[in-house]
């Protein structure tokens, strides 16, 4: 169940992120909403309000799906960090040289 909400989740993320950067912003951004090139696909009051709203309905299942998943998993971990235990030690694999013999 969990692995499926996380898909979800990422698709959700992905969608979010491709539909705030499609966006025209106040200030004119990076000039991809400017009318030198999708003016046309972009333009006009009716994409600007399918936009805010796809927006917010993406943003509302972001964070349901967000906090379902925080509440599914909030006893797998048994409340173990990873500053509890120390580093593993690990010594380095060095070669062996053989002995040269001195004369």
């Amino acid at each position: 169940m969990s692995t499926i909400l996380t898909i979800i989740f990422l698709l959700v993320t992905l969608a979010l992120i491709g539909v705030i950067l499609v966006q025209r912003s106040e200030g004119g951004g990076l000039g991809i909403g400017s009318s030198q090139g999708m003016g046309s696909f972009m333009g006009g009051r009716g994409t600007a309000n399918l936009l805010t709203r796809t927006t917010a309905i993406l943003g509302t299942i972001f964070f349901v799906l967000a906090l379902t998943l925080a509440l599914l998993d909030r006893g797998t971990s048994a409340n173990r960090s990873i500053l509890d235990a120390p580093a593993p030690v690990v010594a380095p694999n060095l070669p062996v040289l053989p002995a040269v013999p001195t004369n």
